[in-house]
């Protein structure tokens, strides 16, 4: 007799953040998930939102949904300065958590959530989407195999045309800026070299220009890391950009491969490698990185399938954000009260 398959989760979604339709919902659609219910300040826009997206039920407050004993993994895409206070409060709850990067405001912050992710027992993940895709995947494996030769470069450029300006990302009370929202992953993609890097990058230098009318709030910031062994890298990061630009460049002793779209692969799904023998361009498939990272959670849930994603994983990433904050002069990001 076949072993049934697994139950689908129950998820609860705090806010109705543009993001959600893409980044979960049609993710758990596809998986048989249950969308169980979504809570937002405004609980119009939360009934909005739950009749365009099929959701079960609305709550008038976060506290509400994270009360509610049919939901078992709360999604949480709010504001930057959210995510520390309710992954928290999630996680007291006793619920599984999947949020959107960044996990915190600062490291302090995101301190405090790796050790309330440990005392609750439940799984935590921060959504860096990219990671499951077989785009990052290919990256890795050209380095693994030897064809690339020794890492000795890697560049990222995050960059995306400017949101208006009551965009909650241009608010330093809410943890806003281009590091924040754009430039952690590439330094995201960063720390993932460390296997054939000799360990962890640290920041060397960094540039920021502040965006005007909005003090301490980058609106782009360029970091220089180093690796134990002598590989270089940059992780540039623009919130007001001429176009979309989310590449990978890595670069060996015997080539280099460019990924045009990490971030976004369904986009553009191609890995270019450069080597002694020529160029080739491989494609890596159109399925959403977004399908890829729920799988993998539900699975994590489900099956205790291991992931390389953890508060762990979120706290570096975080004590990198912020010591490329300090070296640009602007400092690490205020938290935000609940």
């Amino acid at each position: 007799m076949s072993e049934s398959a697994p139950q689908p989760l129950r998820i609860g979604i705090l806010g109705a953040a543009r993001i959600t339709g893409r980044a979960l919902v049609a993710p758990a659609r596809s998986g048989g998930h249950r969308l169980v219910a979504v809570a937002a300040r405004d609980r119009s826009r939360a009934e909005a939102f739950a009749a365009a997206h099929g959701v079960e039920r609305t709550h008038g407050s976060y506290a509400e949904l994270l009360a509610d004993p049919e939901v078992e993994v709360v999604y949480n895409p709010l504001a930057n300065g959210l995510h520390g206070p309710w992954n928290l409060a999630a996680l007291a709850a006793g619920k599984h958590v999947l949020t959107e990067k960044p996990s915190a405001s600062n490291a302090v912050e995101a301190g405090e959530v790796r050790e309330a992710a440990a005392k609750s027992g439940t799984v935590f993940v921060e959504a860096f989407h990219y990671l499951f895709h077989p785009v990052t995947r290919r990256l890795h494996e050209l380095l693994a195999s030897g064809e690339l030769g020794e890492l000795r470069h890697a560049e990222a450029m995050v960059a995306i045309p400017a949101p208006g300006p009551d965009d909650p990302r241009w608010s330093l009370p809410l943890a806003g800026g281009a590091l924040m929202d754009l430039g952690c992953y590439g330094l995201h993609a960063l720390r993932t070299l460390a296997p054939w890097a000799g360990g962890a990058p640290r920041p060397v230098a960094a540039r920021a220009g502040e965006r005007a009318g909005a003090p301490g709030v980058d609106e782009w910031l360029d970091a220089d890391v180093v690796f134990p062994d002598g590989a270089t890298g940059t992780a540039r990061c623009h919130m007001a950009y001429d176009r979309l630009e989310m590449s990978l460049r890595i670069v060996g002793t015997r080539g280099e491969v460019t990924a045009p779209n990490f971030v976004l692969p369904h986009q553009d799904d191609r890995v270019v490698v450069r080597t002694a023998d020529g160029e080739r361009t491989e494609h890596l498939g159109t399925r959403s990185s977004y399908a890829y990272q729920l799988e993998a959670f539900a699975a994590r849930v489900r099956l205790g399938t291991p992931l390389p994603l953890s508060a762990d994983d979120a706290l570096e990433t975080m004590r990198l954000v912020d010591a490329c904050y300090e070296a640009a002069g602007l400092g690490p990001r205020p938290r935000t009260e609940r």
